[in-house]
């Protein structure tokens, strides 16, 4: 059985560019939940900024990830964004230490 992949991609936006990226991340967001092996897609926001974002994102396995990062959605989120964002997403790949309460110690 496959591995589970976390991991937390966080993207800054230009200045001016806030709206456009909160708009784009969130327009995707039901075409993304709707992928194959899509356990988790969660958009969020630093506290106390406007234009960094952070997903937290959960694939079924490093298949279904690579399927994702190829699909329609996010070839529609980089076309869109391709302008708008101060560097390229910054991809974060995490480990779980299980411990504790396997449903609450766990993304």
């Amino acid at each position: 059985m496959a591995e589970p992949v976390v991991l937390m991609a966080t993207m800054v936006a230009e200045p001016g560019q806030e709206e456009l990226v909160e708009k784009t991340l969130t327009a995707a967001l039901a075409a993304v939940h709707a992928e194959p092996g899509c356990l988790r897609y969660a958009m969020h926001r630093k506290a106390g900024t406007t234009g960094e974002f952070v997903v937290i994102e959960k694939w079924a396995s490093q298949e279904a990830l690579g399927a994702h990062m190829k699909g329609a959605a996010m070839r529609e989120v980089g076309t869109a964004l391709a302008r708008a964002l101060a560097a390229p997403p910054d991809m974060v790949f995490l480990d779980a230490i299980p411990a504790g309460d396997p449903d609450a110690g766990a993304v």
